[in-house]
């Protein structure tokens, strides 16, 4: 850092370095005119038009052409995610939203609503600054920084969830040194990712020679831990409006930056939960601390440096989308995602909440995101055979699975929904998921019968492993999934439940037997491996005859009697 630089002065926030800013930092910047980036004049975000484009939009065209739009497009679902935050955030800010839950359905239908919160972006006053590589109010970053940027920072790929983590592949980091620039927009977009998704970890930088000791320490961010529900419209405008709920009390503030607004948590100890002070405060919360340097022409960044970033004290209001599933242990918490659990084998979830609001006498409070989907009047009769009804809306689930600071994999997945079909659609989904489920059971338990068989001498430590050669459960989750999604729009488009179910049932057992047939391939073509064969498949069969199988499997065996 330079040495005029002073970083032992203590700002506001009992942090040294707090009088240094990006402008003192060495680098591309020196002797050139300061870069700058705003997202509401610059071409930011994908967005998909209604004839199939796939073009470039910055923040006040997104908002004032949203009913033109079909959806804002992302590199993952994650960043599809952050998108929408930060543009639902933006609508509360500007108060663009409905005036009570009455108000709801018919402001849904409203187009051009949103084209007031375009008009509150452009004329934002001069003091409120959009710059992403302003000096001392950077948009969505702490400029307190600045100082240690260049000798504590890495290059961008540090700033993209699904890189910063990948230490398996370059053990000694070096992709995060790499200081291949990254795009301005496509910074800006990882950089919103961060802050909803970032997950728990240990940041590479050290707190002894930064701003303090914790911000080291990465706790998981506001969605890093949970299953988010999006309602989907048939335009982004659509969308954005199921996805705006009444404010009872005031909005809240945009979080610009980090040296702007409400005073922020330092990084000398572990500090409490902050309370937030409205929607737009919650979809824009900053919960990463993360500074990027431009390059000279400020069309690229070369350089990030990341920390910890605030922590929110979360209540049941903050959490409108949630739908609770049951842990191993019995306790109950927001629906997570999972590497090895499917996010539609919980989809029953989401129908169960419809199904509940509408039948509880708090419907009408519009609280939660399915308490508002009730307020839709549902339809007199479900639809003919085919017919589609008369507003269909898709819950799209999205979720980060990751280790730490290492992200597994995104896993989201879309779920059809008609007003006044949850009941139906809940039986369907429930009904759907607990035969696949008996299935893989019964798969696993055909698999330990060729085991015993096989192997009559195993050693413990093997038995995992022996086990997993007959194991076709994997294939079968995997293969599940398309007639599951079949299964649900069928009942959408008013296909009798029960027949659906039945199709469903053959189906998947057909596969899952298919499944099993060719993991026993392998077995060696001796009495041994015949007996173990005849054994599996039997077992099989035998599940799904028992009294315990699911009903549609016993009335499939009445049809075929």
């Amino acid at each position: 850092m330079l040495a005029s630089c002073p970083v032992t002065a203590r700002n506001r926030y009992g942090q040294r370095g707090g009088r240094c800013t990006l402008a003192d930092v060495r680098g591309p910047l020196a002797g050139a005119t300061r870069p700058r980036w705003d997202p509401r004049e610059e071409a930011c975000v994908r967005v998909l038009t209604l004839d199939g484009r796939l073009v470039t939009r910055n923040l006040v065209e997104i908002l004032h052409g949203a009913d033109e739009l079909r959806t804002v497009e992302g590199q993952t679902p994650g960043e599809k995610v952050a998108v929408i935050e930060f543009l639902l955030a933006i609508c509360y800010a500007a108060g663009v939203y409905p005036a009570t839950a009455a108000d709801w359905p018919a402001w849904v239908d409203k187009e051009h609503a949103l084209r007031p919160a375009a008009e509150w972006l452009t004329q934002r006053p001069d003091d409120e600054i959009w710059d992403l590589f302003h000096p001392t109010h950077p948009l969505g970053q702490n400029a307190l920084l600045a100082p240690f940027l260049d000798e504590h920072g890495a290059g961008p790929a540090q700033l993209v969830i699904e890189r910063v983590g990948d230490y398996n592949q370059f053990f000694d980091h070096h992709h995060l040194d790499h200081s291949s620039p990254l795009p301005v927009a496509e910074a800006f977009r990882a950089m919103l990712t961060q802050h909803v998704y970032g997950p728990a970890g240990r940041a590479r930088i050290s707190g002894k020679a930064t701003l303090g000791a914790t911000i080291t320490n990465l706790a998981a961010t506001r969605l890093g831990t949970r299953i988010r529900v999006i309602a989907l419209g048939a335009t982004l405008g659509e969308t954005l409006r199921l996805n705006l709920s009444p404010v009872a009390g005031p909005p809240g503030e945009l979080n610009l930056s980090w040296t702007t607004g409400k005073e922020r948590r330092g990084f000398t100890r572990k500090p409490d939960a902050r309370p937030v002070s409205g929607p737009a405060d919650l979809h824009s919360y900053l919960g990463r601390s993360v500074l990027l340097r431009p390059t000279r022409h400020g069309d690229a960044v070369d350089r990030v440096l990341l920390g910890a970033g605030e922590l929110l004290a979360l209540r049941s209001e903050h959490l409108q989308d949630a739908v609770y599933a049951k842990k191993a242990d019995g306790s109950v918490k927001p629906l997570w995602a999972s590497a090895t659990r499917a996010v539609w084998r919980e989809a029953h979830a989401l129908y169960a909440a419809v199904d509940k609001a509408r039948s509880s006498e708090a419907r009408n409070d519009g609280s939660t995101l399915y308490r508002r989907l009730a307020l839709f009047p549902p339809q007199d009769v479900a639809p003919e055979p085919g017919q589609q009804p008369a507003r269909r809306i898709e819950l799209w689930t999205v979720g980060l699975v990751a280790k730490q600071t290492t992200a597994i994999t995104w896993v989201d997945g879309t779920f059809p929904f008609a007003p006044g079909l949850e009941a139906r659609l809940y039986h369907a989904s429930f009904r759907g998921s607990e035969i696949a489920e008996f299935v893989a059971s019964a798969l696993y338990k055909a698999a330990y019968a060729a085991w015993t068989v096989a192997y009559p001498n195993p050693k413990p430590a093997d038995k995992a492993g022996q086990i997993a050669r007959f194991d076709a459960r994997g294939q079968h989750w995997a293969a599940t999934r398309e007639p599951f999604d079949l299964l649900m729009d069928d009942t959408t488009v008013g296909e009798p439940v029960q027949e659906s179910l039945l199709d469903f049932a053959a189906g998947v057992s057909a596969d899952a037997r298919r499944f099993l047939t060719e993991s026993l391939d392998s077995l060696p073509r001796n009495s041994q491996g015949v007996k173990a064969r005849a054994a599996a498949l039997r077992r099989f069969d035998d599940e799904l005859a028992s009294p315990k199988a699911p009903a549609e499997f016993q009335e499939l065996r009445k049809e075929r009697a």
